[in-house]
């Protein structure tokens, strides 16, 4: 470990904090220095440092572990909470999605970051996938012309241990807010503002408080539309976790695309990066065979690279990629489904 490795700490010992604590240790530049769970201590006998009960204990100068930064890994009630004593005591976070649960909540954080020289860099990590940043490109350049849709979906069986923590059961979870809410965020990033929303969600096959599927359909702000589909309740390929090789822990399909991205001259299929267009740049006829090129991206996965963002963030050298700010319009985009399902009309996402 070089003397100049930033030390890290993590609150939240469950399974994106075991995952955390996996990146950390691959890093030369990190190095994970305790772990605060009021619930167990395994984690941190698992990784050879100290372990608190309390996360103020973590953060405390004058007792903790001598952090120069946090990753908030907790349940998702907490992170508001959690977050705004990160910053109280000066300590650069790396703050799990979703930044809150409710987008009012999240108003809080966004004021008290504002008021401070403390960063905060919320962990929307597909952001920082090198497929995410060629095909921002791709389409800010006019590559596929004016963007005319989107659709994408993600599917996959999550265990029923998954559920054995209750906050997972319970309003403030749910696979809208746990999952959909990384590709709501990509369709933000990728695609523009989403200005409205129409969604329908189900309980049916789970029974739980929360919803185990969503169908969402986009209006962005420059007229262009999009749809979506999410379950964590089917057996199915289709997603980004199966398209990418981002997290080992799932199968990877490379057969598979999870967003389909159409224009006006052209169509990526992501996250392959397959891009159709016809020949000579011009729009076309819907009768002429389409030309195929597969797009150049970068190496490394999502998690490596928000790491490595997070230690510049964290020094001082840049600003965090995913602000607070930024995260919210994303929960708000959550907000305005969730209040679509329930009133079966159009909802606007606030500005």
């Amino acid at each position: 470990m070089p003397p100049s490795a930033l030390r890290i700490g993590l609150i939240g010992a469950g399974r994106m904090g075991a995952a955390h604590a996996g990146f950390i240790a691959r890093e030369e530049e990190t190095v994970l220095v305790g772990v605060a769970d009021p619930f167990s201590s395994a984690l941190a006998e698992a990784e050879g440092v100290p372990h608190f009960a309390d996360h103020h204990a973590l953060l405390d100068p004058n007792g903790g572990a001598g952090l120069d930064a946090v990753i908030v890994a907790n349940p998702n009630g907490a992170h508001v909470a959690t977050a705004l004593d990160c910053i109280a005591v000066g300590v650069p976070t790396l703050l799990e999605k979703p930044v809150a649960v409710e987008h009012a909540e999240a108003a809080r954080l966004i004021a008290a970051e504002a008021a401070s020289d403390v960063p905060v860099l919320v962990g929307h990590h597909r952001r920082h996938h090198p497929a995410v940043t060629a095909a921002r490109e791709l389409i800010s350049a006019g590559a596929i012309g004016r963007l005319v849709g989107v659709s994408g979906i993600w599917t996959t069986r999550k265990d029923d241990t998954y559920f054995d923590a209750a906050w997972r059961r319970e309003e403030g979870a749910g696979v809208m807010l746990i999952n959909l809410v990384h590709d709501l965020d990509l369709m933000r990033h990728l695609c523009g503002e989403i200005v409205a929303v129409q969604a329908a969600t189900s309980n049916a096959v789970r029974g739980h408080e929360v919803e185990d599927t969503a169908s969402v359909v986009l209006t962005f702000a420059d007229g262009a539309l999009g749809s979506f589909l999410v379950s964590d309740a089917a057996v199915a390929p289709w997603g980004w976790d199966q398209a990418t090789e981002d997290d080992p822990t799932y199968p990877y399909r490379p057969d598979t695309s999870c967003y389909s991205i159409a224009g006006t001259t052209g169509s990526l299929a992501f996250p392959q990066l397959a891009h159709y267009f016809h020949d000579g740049g011009a729009a076309g006829d819907w009768m002429r065979p389409l030309s195929l090129r597969y797009e150049p991206k970068g190496a490394g996965d999502s998690y490596t690279n928000q790491l490595r963002h997070f230690v510049r963030v964290a020094r001082g050298e840049c600003a965090p990629l995913v602000s607070v700010a930024d995260a919210a319009r994303t929960l708000a985009v959550v907000e305005a489904a969730g209040r679509a399902a329930a009133s079966g009309r159009t909802e606007p996402v606030p500005a």
